[in-house]
């Protein structure tokens, strides 16, 4: 019975950190992309969003990380014997991955509010999709465990991986595009 428990909250708690991760860094995004706005709507917005980062990162991201390493842990304590298996060393190398990018979006919080980030919009974008190549690793290896048929599986995560790079850029082409065409539109003057 202690299993299901850990489990089940294991799995609310991955829901909870993730949920946390991809929003947190779609924060950073507006906030840098805040720098473009004039004044005083850039201070308003970069102090919004200070706030909404803090908040996040502190009562959703960082709790819902540690429900998830202590339910893991619970797992783990009701079946040691997996702690041999090659699949789960695999798994816990990506989950050690995840949690240096966790710690690292503190790392880039700070800078944002201290406007010292050297990221851009586009660079943010492409670091979101961190977590969801390492969700993917992630569930394949729970679920396949050392079954996990790596000559397809290997070929769709380089394919997800190129793939969401691709719309990466095609959606920021798309924004600068359609940004230089409303920019156009505001500066003709009407003929008379």
């Amino acid at each position: 019975m202690a299993y299901s428990w850990f489990k089940a909250f294991h799995l609310i708690g991955i829901v909870v950190w993730f949920a946390g991760l991809f929003y947190l860094v779609r924060l950073f995004i507006y906030h840098v992309e805040a720098n473009q706005e004039p004044e005083p709507a850039r201070t308003i917005l970069k102090n919004q969003y200070q706030i909404m980062e803090k908040r996040l990162y502190s009562i959703i991201t960082t709790p819902g990380m540690l429900v998830t390493v202590a339910m893991a842990i619970g797992l783990l304590t009701t079946e040691p014997e997996v702690l041999k298996e090659g699949w789960l060393h695999i798994k816990l190398l990506f989950v050690v991955l995840l949690i240096g990018y966790h710690h690292y979006c503190r790392r880039l919080m700070k800078q944002l509010a201290e406007d010292k980030c050297a990221w851009n919009g586009q660079q943010l974008r492409a670091l979101n999709e961190a977590p969801t190549v390492m969700l993917v690793v992630i569930v394949l290896l729970a679920v396949f465990k050392n079954n996990l048929p790596t000559d397809i599986t290997v070929w769709g995560i380089v394919a997800l991986i190129v793939a969401m790079a691709a719309t990466i850029q095609l959606y920021a082409r798309k924004r600068r595009l359609d940004k230089e065409k409303q920019t156009t539109e505001m500066t003709q003057v009407p003929q008379q």
